[in-house]
């Protein structure tokens, strides 16, 4: 029982709540000890929230994932979590979330709640219309990197990375789509009914489109944002930008993967690799520099 509590929470997904961390990173505190603190305290709450609209979500598409070639193994979905609990689970997760953030400050619970009744809205409702339902995975990033911000008392953190952030997300996002699409083939609407309002060709030029912006805005962002090195040092970190896309891109496309872009940071060690290079750049540049 407690596996299957454990499996529903996607814990492997809470590798998108690093986004919190983005404020404290570049905005330079990641010596402030409070503001360390704080975003901490953030992370770990956004990871019960996210865990609570992921359990909500399984709920919510229990049919269509029994009939899911991987999805029916779910724990709420092959029944070994009744809905019943499943649902007492997911109240617990997201109330406790909400009570823990507003006793933080007000603009982070807000930013919470927003989160919280927006993905609840995905999940039912906006998740079945094509392209706002990637839209919205994205403004979950952004509200993710907001959050971050409302932790602590920024000075330098440029507006730019939300632009960065959100086609970041929408180039994932769109990546996902086209590898459940391509996963699921001519079964594919029998699962979700967006996929009625995809094609391969369609999302391959989304792809193209938000790939292409995101490393100009990126780029943009390392030698206009005002809180960078006079240098221009950060433009250094570009070649890890370009190469972690074309790997994800050369990952969904030739290898036929993505369908869960958690699993490739885990398992994909070339992308790893550019991770971490890009990852010890900005810390050298901002910190050491």
């Amino acid at each position: 029982m407690l596996k299957d509590i454990f499996s529903s929470l996607r814990v492997k997904q809470w590798l998108k709540n690093a986004f919190v961390l983005a404020a404290l990173v570049f905005d330079r505190q990641l010596t402030n000890l409070t503001a360390v603190r704080s975003t901490l305290t953030g992370v770990i709450i956004f990871c019960f929230l996210s865990s609570s609209v992921y359990v909500f979500n399984d709920i919510f598409d229990i049919s269509a994932d029994q009939k899911h070639p991987v999805k029916k193994n779910r724990a709420i979905a092959s029944g070994r979590i009744s809905v019943t609990n499943a649902i007492l689970l997911a109240i617990i997760l997201g109330a406790g979330s909400l009570l823990w953030a507003s006793l933080i400050s007000f603009n982070f619970f807000y930013i919470c709640a927003i989160y919280l009744f927006m993905n609840l809205a995905y999940s039912k409702w906006l998740k079945h219309i094509p392209i706002l339902d990637v839209m919205i995975i994205a403004a979950g990033f952004v509200l993710r990197v907001a959050a971050g911000v409302s932790l602590i008392e920024v000075e330098r953190f440029s507006p730019w990375l939300y632009v960065v952030t959100t086609l970041l997300a929408l180039y994932i996002g769109f990546g996902k789509r086209r590898a459940e699409l391509n996963l699921l083939a001519e079964e594919a609407n029998q699962h979700r009914t967006v996929f009625n309002g995809y094609t391969l060709a369609f999302l391959d030029q989304l792809i193209t489109i938000v790939s292409a912006t995101t490393i100009v805005s990126y780029s943009l962002y390392t030698f206009s944002a005002p809180n960078l090195p006079s240098n221009h040092a950060m433009m250094l970190t570009i070649p890890f930008v370009v190469y972690g896309i074309f790997r994800y891109l050369y990952l969904i496309q030739v290898k036929q993967t993505g369908g869960a872009p958690e699993e490739l940071v885990i398992k994909d060690h070339p992308l790893q690799i550019a991770l971490v290079l890009w990852g010890l750049s900005v810390l050298i540049i901002f910190y050491l520099t």
